[in-house]
């Protein structure tokens, strides 16, 4: 007989959720997790990194007010100061994560690593655990890319930036993804001088250039250095970085934002029968393993067969809730990216939602249509000097919604609305028609879809058919 029903092998945002879940619908759960509780959000990543982006646009605000007539002196940055609001914002947090919250559910919480000694046991410190089922949510740690000299050089990984007791200097992020723009912002807003080296033609590669266009701008306006296509050859001492044309760029801090890799050291998964590659735990769409039945994962572990890994907190609650429906009460539920929204939080924010221009065609849509609509010509942008950025939809030759993006401030807060229209497989008139208050920034995209149909609004036939009615009383 198993010890326990579900076994979780980490504490981050997946395995807390199926754990607070399993535990409070009467399953023996077991939580391992051998750092801190809450996992790489928490404590590294997403409430670290926009408690810090708060502090920076408050600084940024200071120094942008006198273009509404309003005169504040420079701003002065206390960096311990700033510091303390990171980490208060992650103390104000973790309770919600603790041990005692979770124990007090009725999860047995072992503070311990993990490893798999058996298709259906794992061992955890001093603990031998036979179960039903497993969870892996083991999570992904920052890629520590093979440049020479970089074994012999300090650098930071999100893991230790929010532990840096006096502001960088001059910070070397390699890098330009959306953890590295974010950072490069947030820091050269805070009065340090940012250089970011992209090796990539462009940086937010993955997204639409004319929506990474305003960003762009955005960062090159407050000092930031973008060294696009900048691919690095060696990293010495200083810290200096060489790069492949034989420039060398020195700076006082060096900060690495290549991507993420999966945990899966130590985890004894070929003892456990777990297929693995090095993209993550081996799943269906229903997030169980290819190869041994009791076992699922969730999370930025899990590398779903013809999908891949996603790296978001938000997909790992998204996981959550399909194993709650297809592990614990055994209903049909899958994994679906249609809606998937990604967000760049710098400012303004950069938020995708679905497939690309460049993606759609990729996957095989013909005719593929695109409308836009600049914030040039939305009365709230206007209002508030914001004018930079656009609001883009990415339709099929039938007009149906494949994707959408948009590049303003607070963009991340509108990606619900185009989630909603391709979750639900809404047509795109129901975002035309839909009523939004004025003025927002969210008009923005009502207008974009609306321009689809202003062609056959204005057309001959409706032309041809007002002038036939006006003649009715």
């Amino acid at each position: 007989m198993a010890d326990i029903d579900i076994a979780i092998i980490g504490a981050g945002a997946a395995g807390l959720s199926v754990a607070a879940v399993g535990a409070q619908l009467g399953l023996k759960v077991a939580l391992v997790e051998r750092g801190a509780m809450g996992g790489d959000c928490l404590n590294y990543g997403c409430v670290p990194s926009k408690a810090l982006l708060a502090a920076a646009h408050a600084a940024a605000s200071a120094r942008t007010a006198g273009q509404y007539g309003v005169r504040l002196p420079a701003p002065e940055v206390d960096w311990p100061a700033v510091s303390a609001h990171v980490h208060a914002a992650i103390a104000r947090i973790a309770p919600n994560d603790s041990v005692e919250r979770f124990t007090g559910l009725g999860v047995q919480v072992i503070q311990a690593s993990a490893q798999f000694v058996a298709p259906n046991a794992i061992q955890a410190g001093d603990r031998r655990i036979s179960f039903r089922r497993c969870v892996i949510a083991a999570g992904s740690a920052a890629i520590v890319p093979p440049i020479p000299g970089l074994e012999s050089t300090p650098y930071l990984t999100n893991e230790t930036l929010f532990e840096l007791k006096a502001a960088p200097e001059h910070l070397i992020i390699i890098g330009g993804g959306p953890i590295g723009l974010e950072m490069a912002q947030a820091h050269a807003r805070l009065g340090c001088r940012v250089t970011v080296l992209e090796a990539a033609p462009g940086i937010a590669f993955r997204e639409d250039a004319a929506l990474v266009a305003p960003l762009r701008a955005a960062l090159l306006s407050e000092g930031v250095t973008l060294r696009e296509g900048a691919k690095v050859a060696s990293v010495e001492a200083g810290p200096t970085v060489v790069l492949e044309n034989g420039e060398r760029i020195a700076g006082s801090h060096l900060l690495l934002a290549v991507g993420r890799a999966p945990r899966l050291a130590g985890l004894g998964l070929e003892t456990g029968n777990v297929a693995y590659s090095p993209r993550g735990i081996s799943v269906a769409a229903t997030l169980r393993s290819t190869s041994n039945k009791r076992v699922w994962a969730a999370g930025d572990i899990a590398d779903i067969a013809g999908i891949g890994p996603r790296a978001f907190t938000h997909v790992a609650s998204q996981h959550a809730g399909v194993l709650v429906r297809n592990m614990m009460f055994r209903l049909p539920a899958k994994v679906d990216y249609a809606a998937l929204p990604r967000v760049t939080y710098t400012d303004p924010e950069l938020c995708q939602v679905g497939l690309t221009q460049a993606e759609a065609e990729a996957a095989g849509h013909q005719g593929v249509r695109v409308l836009d609509w600049h914030l040039a010509e939305n009365d709230r942008a206007i209002a508030e000097g914001r004018t930079e950025g656009l609001a883009r939809l990415v339709l099929n030759r039938k007009g149906q919604l494949l994707g959408g993006g948009i590049t303003a401030p607070h963009a991340g807060e509108m990606a619900g609305l185009l989630g909603l229209m391709l979750g639900r497989q809404l047509p795109l008139a129901a975002l035309a028609g839909l009523v939004v208050p004025y003025p927002t920034l969210a008009e923005a995209l009502k207008r974009a879809a609306g321009s689809y149909y202003t062609p056959k609004l204005f057309g001959g036939v409706s032309r041809a058919l007002v002038r036939a009615l006006r003649w009715l009383p």
